[in-house]
């Protein structure tokens, strides 16, 4: 069983495993991971009819991707995946049903590059496409993070973040007229550092 799980889910995002579990993305049919890494996050979908795309600004990444693309959805193009950063994703308007956004947006390094790296993601959704993203944040460890610069945190772990705060969610989310489709989840790591799932769906 284990084994069964492995090969059709990969080392998958929990909270990305929940929403399938859950049909969220069932009805969607090309999705884009940004910041893909080794592609912990596409088995399933390259092994079910989705057309998958990827970017990332490592070429090993890439080609790692391409490889388990050819592996498991060998009618998929290569061509899906590609060496792109958020801020500047070479894609058309309204492209994609869903964007994958996981331990991405917190290497941003200002407040004016996190906010263009948001809104090229959001660029690229269809209208009701769904966002989903899961980034360090400040909830619950407000006391024990010291502002480095622009955004930029020093956690207990020793890590220097961008940290997002509830209040920015908020902001962004009235901003882009989204609706939150899955409440804001945070976890604490013990109180060394918290990550947030924040899932938006893009307004008709």
């Amino acid at each position: 069983m284990k084994n069964q799980l492995q090969q059709l889910y990969g080392n998958i995002d929990i909270y990305l495993f929940d929403q399938l579990l859950k049909g969220r993305f069932d009805d969607c049919h090309r999705i884009i991971d940004i910041g893909m890494g080794g592609g912990r996050n596409l088995p399933y979908f390259l092994q079910n009819g989705f057309e998958v795309c990827g970017v990332d600004p490592d070429p090993d990444a890439v080609q790692i991707v391409k490889e388990l693309s050819a592996s498991l959805a060998p009618a998929s193009s290569p061509n899906n995946f590609i060496m792109a950063m958020a801020e500047d994703l070479p894609f058309e308007d309204a492209s994609f049903d869903l964007a994958i956004c996981s331990a991405v947006l917190h290497f941003a390094h200002s407040h004016s590059h996190f906010d263009a790296m948001l809104r090229s993601v959001w660029r690229v959704l269809k209208p009701g496409a769904f966002f989903f993203a899961r980034t360090a944040s400040a909830i619950g460890i407000e006391d024990l993070i010291t502002p480095l610069d622009d955004g930029v945190y020093l956690l207990p772990d020793g890590s220097a973040r961008y940290l997002i705060s509830y209040e920015m969610m908020e902001h962004y989310r009235t901003e882009f007229k989204a609706e939150l489709f899955e409440p804001i989840k945070t976890t604490n790591v013990q109180d060394i550092r918290c990550m947030t799932t924040w899932c938006l769906r893009k307004p008709n």
